[in-house]
C-alpha cells in the first residue's frame, strides 16, 4: 500500500489573532505583490525560455519552408529536417505518453514544479499580470485604483491594460495558427485584411481564449479547470519536495521589532507581515498546509526569505521539502514509485528512438482494382492494381519497385520511379501469372519498393492475386 500524506485540520482558532481571509478565500481579484528572489529568476527563465521558443521558432526556416509547420492541407508535419505523415502518428501518441510519465515523474520528486515555472497557462498569467502593473501600477495602487469611482484617468488606465491585453492576444493568435499556416503569409495578409474566413476566425477564437484565460480567469483554469491539480494530491507521498511552511519553526507567530529574537518575545520565527499571502498567485496562504490551489512557483519562499533577512534570521521558514523532513526525518530520494516511474520513462524514451529511428522514409499502399481478373492479349490471366508511393523526406529519391515472387508473377508498367521530396503518386500497376499451374484461386502477392540511391531504404506491402477456378 502507497504512503499517503497525514491531513492535518485545524480546529481551533487563535482568540488573540483576528480572522483574516485570504484573496483566494475572500474572492475577487487577486492582486499580487512585486518581489524578488532565485526562485523568481528561474521561473523568469523557464518562462522566457517557453516565451522565446513559442514565439520565434515557426520564423526559422529549414531547407527552403518554415521549420515547424503541420501542413494540414497536405497531411504532412515539417519539423526541421523531418517530415512526418498521419501514418506516422503512432510516434506522437506515444511522444504523448513519454510526456505523461516524464510529469508524473517529477510531480512524484517535486511536486507541482511544472505548473510553477513552465506551464502556459502560468506564463501567459505572468505576462498579463505584468502589464497590469505596468499600467496600473504595484499592489496597493491597483487595490485604490479598483475602488476608486470611475475617471479619466482610471478609463485611461484601464484601456491602456486591455489594449495592451488584447494586442498580446493577437500576437499569441498569430503565432500559434503560425504553426499551421506559414506565419510569414498569414501576417502579411492579416495586416492587409486579405485572411481567408477560416484563418480568421481561428485567429479570433485564439485571441478571444487568450484574453479570457489569461487576463480574467487565471487562477481559476488552474483550480477548477485543470485536471492536474485533482490528481497531483494522489501522486504525492512524504518524500516530495513541496513548497512547505516549518510551522515548528514558524510558531507562534506575531510582529516584533527588527532587534528582537523570536525567543525573547516568546514567539517563533514568523512576523506575520502575509507577504508570503500577497506573492502568491492563487491567492493562498502557505502557513496553511498543503493546499490544492499551490501550484509550487516559490513565490512565498522568496518573499520570506527576504523578511528573514531584515530580520537577521535563518532563511528557509518557507521552502521546498518534504513531509518527512518537517516530521524530523530524511528524505529518501530512491524510493519504488520515483525509480518505477524512472525505469517506463527511460524504456519508453529508447522505444521511441529505435522507432524514430527505423521509420521507413517511403510508403507504399497497394489497391486492388475493382474487378477480379482478366485475360489480357498473350492469354496470359492479369490484375490491376493502383500504387501509391509516398516519398517521406524532404529531398528527391529515385525507387525501384519489384514483386518478391519473380518466379511466379511478372511485374507490368514503370518499375523506375522519381519522387521529389515529400511528393505523392498513385501508379497504375499490372502483375501476370506466369505459373499456370498455381491451383490457388487467391495467392499471395509481395510488393516491393527499395530507394535505389539507399539499399537499405526497403518497403514490402502485401496484396493478392486472383485467378479463375478453371484454367
Amino acid at each position: 500500500m502507497s504512503e499517503r500524506i497525514p491531513a492535518r485540520v485545524i480546529d481551533s482558532i487563535d482568540p488573540h489573532r483576528p480572522l483574516k481571509l485570504t484573496p483566494a478565500k475572500a474572492g475577487g481579484v487577486i492582486h499580487t505583490r512585486s518581489f524578488t528572489g532565485l526562485w523568481r529568476n528561474l521561473r523568469l527563465f523557464g518562462a522566457g525560455s517557453l516565451i522565446l521558443l513559442f514565439f520565434g521558432t515557426a520564423w526559422l526556416n529549414w531547407g527552403g519552408r518554415q521549420s515547424v509547420l503541420w501542413d494540414l492541407g497536405n497531411s504532412q508535419f515539417h519539423i526541421f529536417g523531418a517530415t512526418f505523415w498521419p501514418q506516422d502518428f503512432v510516434l506522437l501518441s506515444a511522444l504523448l505518453i513519454i510526456a505523461a510519465f516524464g510529469l508524473f515523474f517529477i510531480t512524484v520528486f517535486a511536486g507541482r514544479v511544472w505548473c510553477g515555472y513552465s506551464c502556459p497557462q502560468s506564463v501567459w498569467t505572468w505576462m498579463f499580470m505584468w502589464v497590469e502593473k505596468l499600467t496600473e501600477g504595484e499592489r496597493n495602487q491597483r487595490i485604490k485604483l479598483a475602488a476608486a469611482p470611475w475617471s479619466a484617468e482610471k478609463l485611461l488606465r484601464r484601456s491602456a491594460k486591455h489594449g495592451l491585453w488584447l494586442a498580446l492576444s493577437l500576437a499569441t493568435a498569430i503565432a500559434f495558427v503560425g504553426y499551421f499556416t506559414p506565419v510569414r503569409q498569414l501576417v502579411v495578409d492579416l495586416f492587409s485584411f486579405d485572411l481567408d474566413l477560416t484563418t480568421t476566425f481561428w485567429v479570433l477564437f485564439f485571441t478571444a481564449a487568450t484574453y479570457l484565460n489569461a487576463g480574467w480567469l487565471r487562477e481559476q483554469v488552474c483550480l477548477h479547470m485543470c485536471p492536474y491539480s485533482r490528481f497531483q494530491s494522489v501522486m504525492f507521498d512524504q518524500d516530495t519536495l513541496i513548497v512547505s511552511y516549518d510551522a515548528a519553526r514558524g510558531e507562534q507567530r506575531g510582529p516584533r521589532k527588527k532587534d528582537a529574537t523570536a525567543q525573547a518575545a516568546g514567539l517563533g520565527d514568523c512576523v506575520d507581515c502575509t507577504i508570503c499571502v500577497q506573492v502568491c498567485p492563487t491567492g493562498i496562504d502557505i502557513r496553511d498546509g498543503l493546499q490544492l490551489d499551490c501550484i509550487s512557483c516559490g513565490a512565498c519562499i522568496d518573499a520570506c526569505d527576504s523578511v528573514m533577512d531584515k530580520m537577521g534570521y535563518a532563511r528557509g521558514l518557507v521552502r521546498y521539502t518534504s513531509e518527512r523532513v518537517l516530521a524530523g526525518g530524511k528524505t529518501r530520494l530512491l524510493r519504488p514509485r520515483l525509480l518505477g516511474y524512472a525505469g517506463m520513462l527511460l524504456v519508453m524514451i529508447a522505444a521511441f528512438a529505435w522507432a524514430l529511428n527505423d521509420r521507413a522514409l517511403v510508403s507504399l499502399d497497394v489497391t486492388k482494382d475493382r474487378g477480379l481478373f482478366r485475360e489480357n492479349s498473350l492469354g496470359q490471366i492479369e490484375n490491376i492494381y493502383r500504387l501509391k508511393l509516398i516519398n517521406k523526406t524532404q529531398q528527391p529519391h529515385r525507387y525501384r519497385l519489384s514483386l518478391s515472387e519473380t518466379d511466379r508473377f511478372a511485374l507490368q508498367g514503370n518499375r523506375e520511379l522519381t519522387l521529389a521530396g515529400g511528393e505523392i503518386v498513385d501508379v497504375p500497376m499490372s502483375v501476370v501469372l506466369l505459373d499456370e499451374g498455381a491451383a490457388e484461386v487467391s495467392q499471395p502477392l509481395h510488393f516491393v519498393i527499395v530507394d535505389s540511391d539507399d539499399p537499405q531504404v526497403r518497403v514490402t506491402t502485401k496484396s493478392a492475386f486472383v485467378a479463375p477456378i478453371n484454367r
